[in-house]
C-alpha cells in the first residue's frame, strides 16, 4: 500500500487517502470491524470497534477532500490502529468514477441514486462501496434496495469478505429480515463474534428466542468466545427467570459480571422478569456504576411498578442525563400516574424526541387520545416511533377508522412505517369493513420483507381471524416453517376468536412449550366462548400463574355475569400475596356494581386508595359505575369532582349514573359541560344521553341529539340508538310514530327495538301493535320466553282470557319455560342470591 501523509487537524486527526491509481476515498460510513479484518485488535480495542459498529457511530468518516477525518474520541492507540490500517479495494482504474459517485449519493443520503449508478455500471464495485450502501440500507431500514445489493454482488461474481459478510448480515438483521439474514450467516464459513452476536441478537429482538438460546449454545462449541456484546443481545431472549440466571452463570465464567454493559442488560433482564431483587443485586455488586446502569435499574423500578423506589433512584442519581427523565416519565406513565408524568416532562431541563413519545405514550395509556392526538401535532418533529404510538393507541381504544387515517398521513407524510408501526395499525383492520385496508398492509408488509416476523405474523394472524377470515389465518400459520410460542398463542386466539375451541386445545396441547402467554391464551379463549367451568379447570392446572392470568380469569367472570365468583377469586389472589393492578380492581368494581354490593365495593375503594391508584383514570372511572349501580350517585360525583384528568369514559360513567337514577336534567347538563371542555362524546355517551331523554320524556331533545350524532361527530347510530328512540317515542304514547320510525331504519331491526316497541304497547295498553311487534320477536329471539309473557299481560290488561290461554299454549309447544326472578342483598360483606320458591337463606 503506498505512503500515507498524516495531517493534523483539531479537533480530529485526518490523512490524505489518495492512492498512485487516482482513487480518493469519498465520504462514507465505515465500521472498525472492516480495519478489523486486516488488524485483528485484542483486548479493549476489540470491545471498541464493535461497540461503535453495533451502534451505527463511524469511528472515521471522510471530508469533502477525500482525507480521512477520525473521531477525536478515540484513544491514541485506537487511532493508530485506524491510520495504520490497510483496504482492500476490488476496485480498478475504469471503476473508479462509479465507485466514487456511488459513496458520494451514500453520503448525501441519496440511496435510490447511489443505486442506480451501481446497477447501470453492469460491473462490480469495490468493498468499501458496497459497505457505503448496506450501511446506508441499514440506517433506512431499506431491505429492498439491500436485496438488490445482495443480488448484484452476485451476479457480478464478486467475493466478499468476512467484514462485508458481516455487513450484509447486519444489514437484513437490523431490517428485520431473519430469514435472509440466517441465510447469509449460514454461508459465512469463518464466522467471527460479531457474526455469531449479530444473528443472536436478531432472533432475541425479532424471534424465535428459541433460535437466539441454540445459536448461543451452538456458539459455545467453537472455538469462538462470546463477549459483552454477545452477552447483552442474547440476554433479552430469556423466557423464564431460570434461563435468565442460567446465562448469568456463563457471564460469572466468562468474567464479565462487572462490565457496565453486560450489567444493564443482566439488570433488565431480571426486571422484566419481575425479580426487582435480583436486579439490585446485580446493581449492587457493579463497582463503577454509570449513567446507563443507573437508568436500567430506573427503568426496571418503574416497568414494575415501584414508582417511589424508581423515584428515589433518580434522586440519588451522581449524575442525570435525558434519559434519566424519560424513564421515570414511561414507568409513571405505565404506572397510571400521568400528572406526575406530565410534571416531569414540564421540568426536564432539555427534551429530545424520546421525551416527547414517553409522554404522548403515557396519555395513549390512560386512554386520553384526545389530549395525546393534541400533543402529538405540536410536537417539534415526528419519528416513527411517535406516529406508531399515535396509531396503535386508537387502533387499541377502537378508534379504527382514526388510526387507519393516521397510518395514511404517516406515509404521506415521508415517514416509512417500521415491524411496529404494522403490528400496531393491524389491529385497525380487525372488521369486515376494514378488511380491505389489512389486505391493503398486508401486501405492504410482503414489499417491506417483514412476512416473516414473528409479531408481524401474529398479528396478521389475528386480524384475518377477527374478520372472519379463518382460513386465511390458518393459511399463514401453515405456511411458517418453524412457528415459535408466540405465532402458536397467535393461532390459538383465532381458533378462540372464531368459537372452534376444541382445534385451539388441539393445538395448545401440542406445543412444544407453553408459556404462561399461552396458558393465558387459552383460558381467555374459554372465557371468550363462555365456557367460564373449563377455565377455572385450565387455572387450576396451571404450572405456575401470574398476575395477568389472575386478571385475565376475574376479567372473564365478570363479563360473563359470574360477579361472585370475580370477587372470590380477587379475595383468593390477595391471599396469594399478588398484587393488583388498575384492570383487576376496575374488573372487581364492576362485579361489585352488577351485585349492588356497595360494602364490599366501599372496601375496595379504600384498598385503591392504600395501593395509590385512586389517581388512575381507569379506576376512578369504575368507581363512579360502582357507586352510580350500587345507587350512591352523591359518591359517583364526588369521584367525578375530584379527579384532575377526565377522558370521555370518566363522563360518560357520570352521565349514565344520573340517568340509571331517574335525574336526567343533570345528566344532560353534564353533556353540554363535557361538549364546552372540548371531549368528543362517543357512541356510548350518546346511548346514555338519549336514555335519559327517554326518562324525562324530552322527545324532541332526544330527536335533536340523535340528529347531532352524525352530523356534529360523525358517528353512525347502531341498533342500541334505534331501539332507544323508538323507546322514547313509545314512552311518550305515539307508537305510530315509533312503528314508522322502525319501518324507515336504514338497518334490519333485532330484538331489542322490537322489545322496545312491546314494552310501550304494553304500557299504552295498544294490543294490535303489540300482536305485531311479538310476532318479530318470536321469530327473532325463538327460544325466549320475554315476549310471551309480556303479550300475555297486554292480553290479560285487555281482558282477553282465551288469547292468554293461546299463548301459554304456544309456550307449551315449544317448550319455552320463563326463568325465574332472582335478587341479590349483602349482610356482613356478603352477597346473598335469592331466587323465586327458593328456601330461606341460612
Amino acid at each position: 500500500m503506498p505512503a500515507m501523509g498524516l495531517h493534523i487537524a483539531t479537533p480530529s486527526l485526518s490523512f490524505d487517502a489518495e492512492q498512485t491509481t487516482g482513487v480518493k476515498l469519498f465520504p462514507c460510513f465505515f465500521s472498525a470491524l472492516f480495519c478489523s479484518f486486516y488488524h485483528k485488535p485484542k483486548g479493549r480495542d476489540s470491545f471498541f470497534y464493535r461497540s461503535w459498529y453495533l451502534s451505527d457511530e463511524p469511528m472515521f468518516s471522510f471530508s469533502r477532500r477525500g482525507r480521512m477525518v477520525v473521531s477525536h474520541s478515540l484513544n491514541k492507540q485506537q487511532r493508530n490502529m485506524i491510520l495504520s490500517g490497510g483496504y482492500k479495494m476490488h476496485t480498478t482504474a475504469n471503476h473508479i468514477s462509479v465507485d466514487e459517485d456511488v459513496r458520494r449519493l451514500c453520503k448525501q443520503g441519496h440511496l435510490k441514486e447511489a443505486l442506480h449508478v451501481l446497477l447501470v455500471s453492469e460491473k462490480a464495485a469495490g468493498s468499501l462501496t458496497y459497505a457505503c450502501l448496506l450501511h446506508e440500507c441499514s440506517k433506512k431500514r431499506a431491505i429492498s434496495e439491500g436485496r438488490s445489493v445482495h443480488a448484484h454482488m452476485t451476479q457480478m461474481g464478486f467475493v466478499p469478505e468476512r467484514f462485508l459478510c458481516n455487513t450484509l448480515l447486519n444489514m437484513f438483521a437490523k431490517c428485520g429480515s431473519l430469514v435472509d439474514a440466517r441465510r447469509v450467516f449460514d454461508g459465512i464459513s469463518e464466522r467471527d463474534a460479531f457474526s455469531w452476536t449479530v444473528m443472536i441478537s436478531a432472533y432475541a429482538r425479532h424471534g424465535p428466542v428459541e433460535e437466539s438460546l441454540a445459536l448461543f449454545r451452538q456458539m459455545q462449541w467453537t472455538e469462538i468466545k462470546a463477549d459483552q456484546f454477545t452477552f447483552a443481545g442474547v440476554l433479552p431472549a430469556m423466557g423464564s427467570l431460570y434461563q435468565g440466571r442460567a446465562i448469568h452463570v456463563v457471564v460469572i465464567r466468562s468474567g464479565f459480571q462487572s462490565d457496565v454493559f453486560v450489567g444493564s442488560a443482566l439488570l433488565d433482564m431480571y426486571a422484566k422478569c419481575r425479580s426487582l431483587e435480583d436486579s439490585r443485586q446485580v446493581f449492587d455488586e457493579i463497582p463503577q456504576r454509570d449513567v446507563v446502569l443507573w437508568n436500567a435499574m430506573i427503568a426496571g423500578y418503574a416497568h414494575n411498578g415501584y414508582i417511589e423506589e424508581a423515584m428515589t433512584a433518580f434522586e440519588e442519581m451522581p449524575m442525570r442525563n435525558v434519559v434519566s427523565w424519560n424513564a421515570v416519565i414511561a414507568g409513571c406513565a405505565q404506572s397510571g400516574h400521568v400528572d406526575e408524568a406530565l410534571k416531569l416532562f414540564h421540568a426536564m431541563p432539555e427534551r429530545n424526541l424520546v421525551s416527547w413519545n414517553a409522554i404522548i405514550a403515557a396519555y395513549v395509556w390512560d386512554g386520553q387520545l384526545e389530549e395525546a392526538l393534541n400533543l402529538f401535532w405540536r410536537m417539534p418533529e415526528r419519528d416513527v416511533v411517535s406516529w406508531t404510538t399515535i396509531i396503535a393507541g386508537h387502533a387499541q381504544n377502537g378508534h379504527d377508522e382514526r388510526a387507519l387515517e393516521l397510518y395514511r398521513e404517516m406515509q404521506l407524510s415521508g415517514v416509512k412505517p417500521n415491524l411496529n408501526t404494522f403490528a400496531g395499525v393491524l389491529p385497525a383492520c380487525a372488521s369486515s369493513t376494514t378488511l380491505k385496508h389489512g389486505m391493503a398492509i398486508h401486501e405492504e408488509i410482503i414489499r417491506n420483507g417483514f412476512q416473516s416476523d414473528t409479531f408481524v405474523e401474529s398479528a396478521l394472524i389475528g386480524m384475518y381471524a377477527k374478520c372472519g377470515r379463518l382460513e386465511d389465518a390458518c393459511q399463514l400459520f401453515d405456511r411458517m416453517l418453524h412457528p415459535d410460542v408466540v405465532c402458536l398463542t397467535a393461532i390459538i386466539a383465532a381458533y378462540s376468536h372464531n368459537g372452534n375451541m376444541e382445534e385451539a386445545l388441539s393445538v395448545f396441547q401440542k406445543m412444544p412449550e407453553q408459556n404462561k402467554v399461552s396458558w393465558n391464551a387459552m383460558m381467555a379463549g374459554y372465557l371468550q366462548n363462555g365456557h367460564v367451568d373449563e377455565a377455572l379447570q385450565l387455572f387450576l392446572k396451571m404450572p405456575e400463574s401470574d398476575v395477568a392470568s389472575w386478571t385475565t380469569l376475574i376479567t372473564g367472570c365478570t363479563q360473563n355475569g359470574h360477579a361472585g365468583e370475580a370477587l372470590n377469586l380477587f379475595q383468593q389472589m390477595q391471599r396469594a400475596g399478588l398484587k393488583a393492578g388498575a384492570k383487576v380492581f376496575a374488573c372487581v368494581l364492576s362485579a361489585c356494581g352488577n351485585l349492588a354490593a356497595l360494602e364490599h365495593g366501599s372496601e375496595i375503594h379504600e384498598e385503591i386508595i392504600r395501593n395509590g391508584l385512586h389517581s388512575d383514570v381507569f379506576v376512578a372511572n369504575s368507581l363512579i359505575d360502582m357507586y352510580a349501580k350500587c345507587g350512591s350517585i352523591e359518591n359517583a360525583r364526588n369521584i367525578f369532582d375530584e379527579m384532575h384528568q377526565k377522558n370521555t369514559v370518566s363522563w360518560t360513567a357520570i352521565i349514565a349514573g344520573y340517568a340509571m337514577h331517574g335525574c336526567s336534567q343533570e345528566a344532560l347538563i353534564l353533556f353540554e359541560q363535557m361538549q364546552e371542555y372540548g371531549i368528543y362524546p362517543d357512541q356510548v355517551t350518546f346511548l346514555c344521553v338519549l336514555s335519559a331523554c327517554c326518562h324525562a320524556g324530552l322527545v324532541d331533545e332526544g330527536f335533536r341529539y340523535f340528529a347531532c350524532m352524525n352530523h356534529s361527530y360523525n358517528i353512525v347510530p347502531a341498533m342500541e340508538h334505534y331501539g332507544c328512540m323508538v323507546d322514547l317515542l313509545g314512552r311518550a304514547g305515539r307508537l305510530n310514530e315509533a312503528q314508522e320510525f322502525i319501518n324507515k331504519m336504514p338497518i334490519k331491526p333485532d330484538a331489542s327495538v322490537w322489545g322496545s316497541l312491546l314494552s310501550a304497547c304494553r304500557i299504552h295498553n295498544n294490543t294490535a301493535l303489540a300482536e305485531h311487534a311479538a310476532e318479530h320477536l318470536f321469530e327473532l329471539v325463538p327460544n325466549s320466553a320475554a315476549p310471551y309473557v309480556m303479550l300475555s299481560n297486554i292480553y290479560a290488561a285487555a281482558g282477553r282470557w282465551d288469547d292468554i290461554k293461546k299463548v301459554r299454549n304456544m309456550m307449551k309447544d315449544r317448550s319455552i319455560k320463563k326463568m325465574p326472578g332472582c335478587s341479590w342483598i349483602e349482610v356482613n360483606k356478603r352477597v346473598h342470591s335469592f331466587l323465586v320458591e327458593n328456601r330461606p337463606d341460612p
